[in-house]
């Protein structure tokens, strides 16, 4: 009887009559046009564009809600950035992403520079040095050659929950020490009052320049899921006023654009 049951669950899926490319509602997925957050990505090309001229721009900061497309828009930039840089620069540009959410990697301030370090290829011991002596190897491989650097250091605030805002003024301070290299730091956090609860002095060397991405309210929902409906699912699979109502709930939930998607993938996979 289960192997009956299983045999049918196995056979809908091999004869998939609902979805041509299921990958394009997962959260992680970068579309090709990012809508509703053009403000946001000319902010961060403004501020950052200085790269291009080999010149090093200013710490910023992006906040707001979860799912209000932060990660995805300096992505984004980060990647356009790059590619116009390869043709324009004889200056090198690295940018190295760091979720701080993630364990074992953001849960000592050693830990962190330990992983920045392997990101830009070198190596250190997961334990056993002084954090001083980890710091002095960061400086030493980042200030090898010319290069600008932009660190992007994704949920920030879950870092300094677990360690202090120090590390954070110690990165942002690094600069006079470094002889060759410029280096810049991107903090993202979905604490809006995260700023506030810091020391002054590290939030003035963080924050020189902010963003905020406000929630998306239904419309602008409606308009991410129908764009991501288009090429997911076959043709006539999609019922009226199912996007509307995926969009509805989730505007509800403040605004998040990944719990609008999770809503319209589960829906159809139940």
């Amino acid at each position: 009887m289960v192997n009956e049951v299983l045999e049918g669950i196995f056979d809908s899926f091999d004869n998939n009559t609902i979805f041509r490319d299921k990958a394009m509602l997962q959260a992680n997925y970068k579309p090709d046009q990012i809508i509703h957050r053009e403000e946001q990505i000319k902010q961060i090309a403004s501020i950052l564009a200085p790269v291009l001229r080999g010149e090093k721009p200013s710490n910023l900061f992006l906040y707001g809600k979860t799912g209000t497309g932060k990660t995805l828009s300096i992505n984004y930039v980060s990647e356009e950035l790059q590619k116009r840089h390869k043709k324009e620069s004889s200056v090198k540009l690295r940018i190295e992403y760091l979720n701080c959410k993630l364990k074992k990697v953001s849960d000592t301030e050693y830990r962190i520079l330990a992983e920045f370090i392997k990101k830009l290829g070198g190596t250190v011991p997961q334990t056993g040095l002084p954090t001083q002596a980890v710091y002095a190897k960061f400086i030493e491989l980042i200030d090898s050659e010319k290069q600008l650097i932009i660190l992007v250091l994704d949920e920030i605030d879950q870092a300094v929950k677990k360690i202090s805002s120090d590390f954070l003024y110690n990165l942002t301070r690094l600069n006079p020490e470094l002889s060759k290299t410029q280096l810049c730091i991107v903090g993202i956090s979905n604490n809006l009052t995260f700023l506030d609860e810091l020391d002054p002095r590290v939030r003035s060397s963080l924050s020189e320049e902010e963003i905020v991405f406000p929630p998306y309210n239904a419309i602008q929902l409606q308009d991410i899921l129908s764009k991501r409906a288009e090429k997911s699912f076959k043709e006539n699979v999609v019922g009226e006023g199912v996007v509307q109502k995926c969009a509805a709930f989730a505007a509800r939930e403040h605004g998040d654009a990944r719990r609008a998607l999770d809503l319209l993938r589960i829906a159809w996979e139940l």
